[in-house]
């Protein structure tokens, strides 16, 4: 018996996965009829937390937060079998991943963080990519389990926070570039070329074939032989800034951009690549 709390549109789906592989699965949500509708595809239902994980191997936790999560654990910790393993795919704060791991250890119960890049169409066809940390004893027991879950699980070592770590990073970077994008369609309508129109420009133009060369240039502070000098990036700023403005379309992302470039500028970086706005990151 494997548990599913949390079956939005994520748990739902792993859960649904689940139950095609012939597993048998009992669910839990706050809001109980998206728990409801996978009685259809075989699942149990409870009506608590706690009788949720009545004896379940395997406890998945699939919620909104950090709040989410430690109130359903504590409303569930009755009902937990001296073998659960809980499994969170939950995207947490890195200090929340952490505690919960110390205070399941305290109680004698297996935790394992696991989120996810994944949709929900990724979790019924267990596609996308699962991340894990922590002891290599607990992971290499849970694998079997959890690689039918996800197309990659991906171990990123003993640090059992690591994984909480990484999924932040990698959403800031999924968010910057529908900002971008935000922000390059809204160039678009203000220069008057349709949306359509624009995404053209990815028909001859790749800036993805730039990143790794550009993460290169900034781990090595290689921002004295400038293939575009930050103060020529600054200048092509603010022609973006004010065609926004003209077209009555202003920028959302640019101008914070604008402004760390201003401070760089100001500390005599000018003529320096502009990726040189990423150096006080690189600083212990």
């Amino acid at each position: 018996m494997i548990t599913f709390l949390g079956t939005g549109l994520l748990g739902a789906n792993f859960a649904r996965a689940a139950l095609a592989r012939g597993e048998r699965v009992r669910v839990w949500n706050r809001t109980r009829a998206k728990a409801e509708a996978l009685i259809a595809h075989g699942a149990e239902l409870a009506d608590t937390p706690r009788e949720a994980v009545r004896g379940a191997a395997r406890v998945h936790v699939v919620l909104s937060d950090d709040a989410a999560v430690d109130a359903v654990l504590e409303a569930a910790r009755p009902g937990f079998g001296p073998d659960v393993v809980i499994v969170d795919h939950t995207t947490t704060s890195v200090g929340g991943a952490r505690a919960r791991g110390e205070r399941m250890a305290a109680l004698g119960i297996a935790f394992q963080h696991a989120p996810v890049f994944m949709g929900p169409q990724n979790a019924l066809e267990a596609t996308g990519v699962m991340l894990v940390s922590g002891p290599t004893e607990r992971l290499e027991a849970l694998r079997p389990a959890l690689e039918k879950m996800t197309g990659k699980l991906t171990y990123l070592g003993a640090d059992p926070e690591r994984a909480a770590a990484f999924k932040l990073l990698g959403n800031l970077f999924l968010m910057f570039i529908t900002a971008g994008v935000t922000d390059l369609l809204t160039l678009a309508k203000a220069l008057g070329i349709p949306a359509q129109e624009a995404t053209k420009l990815f028909d001859f133009f790749n800036p993805a074939v730039t990143l790794a060369p550009r993460l290169q240039r900034i781990l090595g502070a290689e921002f004295g032989q400038p293939s575009w000098e930050l103060a020529m990036a600054r200048k092509d700023a603010r022609l973006m800034l004010e065609e926004g403005e003209r077209g009555h379309s202003p920028l959302s992302m640019l101008p914070a951009i604008a402004e760390v470039m201003d401070r760089f500028i100001a500390r005599g970086h000018g003529s320096d690549d502009w990726t040189v706005i990423a150096k006080d990151a690189l600083k212990r």
